[in-house]
């Protein structure tokens, strides 16, 4: 685990930013491709701007390959559609060909979008998914992607994406579980502001709890970790 902590937002985003390009550089040099799996929600949306405008000309978009670690069970046009509000970020700003963008089709029914979607990223990894790159936020909660404190999701062994009906809103998510993400190659959290910090404390350092604080499923087979953080998120921490 690397933890990456600044008291400036936009240097940790910037940073965050830096990964995201180093590690797109060392896979298309390595292999011809680079893949990743975004995170929604008002966080990573920075970083998404940031890369279609400072870093427009620092990689080969045209050998990036874009997945979702989870989405909202909305069309995709909707406002809290992921894709939509990556589309709209960067995606569409950097001319991503819609060939190397793999979306959560939501015009099934909530299950068959989970099943889809991981014969999806089956068939691109030719059955051994390992993203080079999967980027995470973290709720005030400790939750992260769609794995939400007390849902069936949290217990799945073999699965690689799956549908999750939180109660308390009364809608469905499709998420990648914790299974998926851990073979990841590098994890990214990126967390700011004191309403967090709770969270990341209990993640980070906290008693073994999962069902409360989701989160801590993620520690990756081979795998490396990047906690993001800024000062305020990071002031619990011993």
């Amino acid at each position: 685990m690397e933890l990456i902590i600044r008291e400036n937002i936009e240097e940790l985003i910037r940073l965050n930013a830096d990964l995201f390009i180093e590690t797109a550089n060392q896979e298309i040099a390595a292999k011809g491709s680079f893949n990743v799996a975004l995170s929604g929600g008002s966080s990573p949306k920075k970083m998404f701007e940031l890369l279609a405008s400072d870093y427009k000309s620092a990689t080969d978009w045209s050998k990036v390959y874009f997945f979702f670690g989870d989405e909202r069970y909305v069309p995709a046009d909707s406002p809290e559609s992921n894709f939509l509000m990556a589309k709209n970020a960067f995606l569409d700003i950097l001319n991503i060909p819609e060939e190397n963008i793999f979306a959560v089709d939501t015009t099934v029914d909530p299950e068959s979008a989970a099943l889809e979607y991981a014969k999806c990223i089956c068939i691109f990894f030719d059955d051994e998914p390992v993203f080079d790159l999967v980027l995470l936020g973290l709720g005030d909660n400790s939750h992260t992607a769609s794995l939400f404190p007390h849902t069936p999701i949290l217990f799945i062994d073999e699965e690689l994406v799956k549908e999750v009906y939180l109660e308390d809103q009364q809608v469905y998510r499709i998420s990648m579980t914790a299974p998926l993400i851990n073979k990841a190659k590098k994890i990214a959290f990126l967390a700011f502001g004191e309403a967090k910090a709770e969270a990341v404390k209990q993640v980070i350092q906290g008693k073994r709890d999962i069902n409360n604080h989701p989160a801590q499923l993620i520690d990756p087979c081979n795998g490396v970790v990047y906690w993001f953080l800024d000062k305020a998120a990071a002031s619990l921490l011993d």
